[in-house]
């Protein structure tokens, strides 16, 4: 028992010791980690998010700039017609045998190869 408590004692003794002898705890990242970290995330929210988009606004905007009368074309509401008339805003499209809809071009979704309407 005697040695019990001395052996407890000595540990006792030690423990700042022991303590003291631990290397710290890390730090984390440093300074290039961080940069490079950083540097990542912009690369990955460019080619998912920022690249995609661009490149279907640039598309959107020719295929706004191409529209021509006779063209065929579904508006974002889904209506498919045959364009009458073109101003620089607005699209005249024929859904039917003499009925016009005023449709605003940024409203197109996509052009139609010709003779589409006649098969639907």
């Amino acid at each position: 028992m005697k040695v019990l408590k001395t052996l407890i004692a000595g540990l006792m003794a030690l423990m700042p010791a022991i303590a003291m002898a631990q290397e710290p705890a890390p730090q984390g990242m440093g300074a290039m980690g961080q940069i490079i970290f950083f540097a990542g995330f912009i690369l990955i929210f460019y080619f998912l998010i920022w690249r995609p988009q661009s490149k279907r606004a640039k598309e959107h905007k020719a295929l706004m700039a191409g529209l021509n009368k006779g063209d065929e074309v579904v508006t974002s509401g889904g209506v498919a017609g045959k364009i009458t008339k073109v101003t620089d805003d607005f699209i005249v499209v024929e859904i039917a045998d003499n009925v016009e809809i005023k449709v605003q071009k940024v409203a197109v979704a996509a052009a139609l190869p010709k003779g589409t309407l006649k098969d639907i």
